[in-house]
């Protein structure tokens, strides 16, 4: 009984905590840090800029981040976790957002910190990864749909968040009446084809009929068939807030 009591101590001491430890997080080495080697030097230069210029204009802090793995982790608990090591955002304000992509899990997440859930919500993030980033993704163009999603969670922001939602329903519209356009199409394709049906097999049955009357004899009818740089964060904390999505 006693050594059983020492296994189960032993496993609850070695186990339990390897389970529990933090993923190995990157060094922060940067406003990006690209440590899948998605972007080129000219992407790093132009999206650090763009981070710079937000933080000047709202002491925001926003950090780009690329991972070759995700080391086993789901990417909303090592997005939390690396938001808090990082210290990304200012201290007081807990104002930090992290764009993370995972090209070998295909997941991307924006993290969000706690005082700016309020302004860029799980919802609006969402929009933001589906409607900007995802497409990109899918299409293998990692630049542009990381480029996209820094300039509207920048948007969100400085505060155009209503011009983002305005362009998603805009884009949602114009997606529905595609859809509309090519159902309407493929319902006279078969209109049209059950028409040519019923015609061929009416012209069968009068001709059958005339033949069957000038010979007093029956006529079997035919048939039809068709074929188919030097930079740290501020200390800023974060809760989990913020949106996933996959590719």
């Amino acid at each position: 009984m006693l050594v059983c009591s020492l296994l189960v101590a032993v496993w609850i001491a070695v186990i339990v905590p390897a389970h529990a430890a933090d993923p190995q997080f990157p060094q922060l080495t940067g406003r990006v840090v690209d440590g899948a080697g998605l972007l080129s030097t000219e992407d790093i230069a132009q999206i650090t800029a763009d981070l710079e210029a937000l933080e000047t204009k709202s002491s925001d802090q926003l950090v780009v981040i690329t991972l070759k793995s995700l080391q086993g982790f789901e990417i909303e608990e090592f997005g939390y976790k690396l938001g808090r090591h990082w210290g990304i955002g200012q201290k007081n304000k807990d104002n930090g957002v992290l764009l993370i992509v995972a090209p070998n899990e295909r997941k991307v997440r924006i993290e969000v910190g706690r005082r700016l859930e309020a302004l860029l919500t799980d919802a609006i993030s969402r929009i933001i990864i589906e409607n900007g980033i995802l497409p990109r993704f899918r299409d293998r163009d990692f630049p542009g749909g990381i480029k996209t999603g820094v300039s509207d969670i920048i948007a969100v922001l400085t505060g155009h968040a209503e011009e983002l939602k305005m362009r998603s329903m805009a884009e949602t519209r114009r997606d529905g009446f595609e859809d509309m356009i090519i159902s309407i199409i493929i319902l006279l394709i078969w209109t049209f084809i059950i028409f040519a049906v019923i015609w061929s097999i009416g012209r069968q049955i009068r001709h059958g009929t005339s033949s069957s009357s000038s010979s007093g004899k029956k006529s079997s009818g035919g048939s039809w068939s068709s074929g188919g740089g030097g930079f740290s964060g501020g200390g800023g904390s974060f809760g989990g807030g913020g949106s996933s999505g996959g590719w």
